[in-house]
């Protein structure tokens, strides 16, 4: 438990001090982005160096990427703040769908809505998947990426999978392919209580096509999750 406490010190630290920096850069969403990286690659860093927990990636499509023409939506497993560190710091240009109340956090909220992160009012009831989806397609258009939680929340390991339907509706109406993505990663930093050192696994799986069931990017996405 001494590990997991003095992470999460070194984890408000690091988001902390890489406030003000984020705060000059907010004209420049080029340094933003780099900034970003940067903050991600710190978090992963702490994760191993503190919690011991490493991470392996098999079968990174991103790796000899030549970046030629809109990249598939990234389907993720969602089991800690792992994932979210590593989809930043490896996935191009990403951009995520995340609660509205998270653009509320002085400074950080600022650098999401710069960076086109896409706010969603989960209290308000039914999603206006229309302006989601053209708010999707204009920053695919800038040869961003986007990355979806389709689970919604983070899961425990050995939940059943239950996908929300937006992926689907996004993929189908910017034609865009799937990527699933599985992770283990809850074994180590699970969603409440103590870490475990250990390595944690990213799995690219094969890339789905953007009118593929539900039920082949669950299958797809927890073939080697947790």
């Amino acid at each position: 438990m001494f590990r997991t406490i003095i992470f999460k010190i070194s984890f408000v630290s690091i988001f902390a001090a890489f406030a003000p920096l984020f705060l000059i850069a907010l004209p420049s969403r080029r340094l933003l982005r780099r900034l970003l990286v940067t903050l991600a690659l710190g978090v992963l860093w702490f994760a191993r160096v503190i919690a011991g927990i490493k991470y392996k990636v098999h079968n990174n499509p991103y790796k000899n990427h030549a970046g030629d023409g809109p990249r598939p939506i990234v389907a993720c497993k969602h089991m800690s703040v792992l994932e979210t560190a590593f989809l930043m710091a490896y996935v191009p240009n990403v951009f995520f769908i995340l609660k509205r109340e998270i653009t509320w956090i002085p400074i950080y909220g600022w650098v999401a809505a710069r960076l086109g992160f896409i706010p969603v009012n989960r209290a308000s009831g039914a999603t206006n998947m229309q302006k989601l989806t053209h708010a999707a397609a204009k920053n695919v258009a800038r040869g961003m990426t986007l990355a979806i939680f389709p689970e919604g929340t983070r899961k425990v390991p050995g939940a059943p999978i239950k996908l929300k339907r937006g992926l689907m509706f996004i993929a189908e109406n910017l034609k865009l392919p799937i990527q699933p993505v599985g992770t283990d990663s809850g074994l180590y930093w699970p969603k409440h209580g103590k870490m475990h050192p250990g390595t944690a696994n990213f799995w690219f799986e094969p890339i789905l096509p953007y009118n593929a069931t539900l039920e082949d990017i669950a299958d797809a996405i927890s073939r080697h999750s947790a």
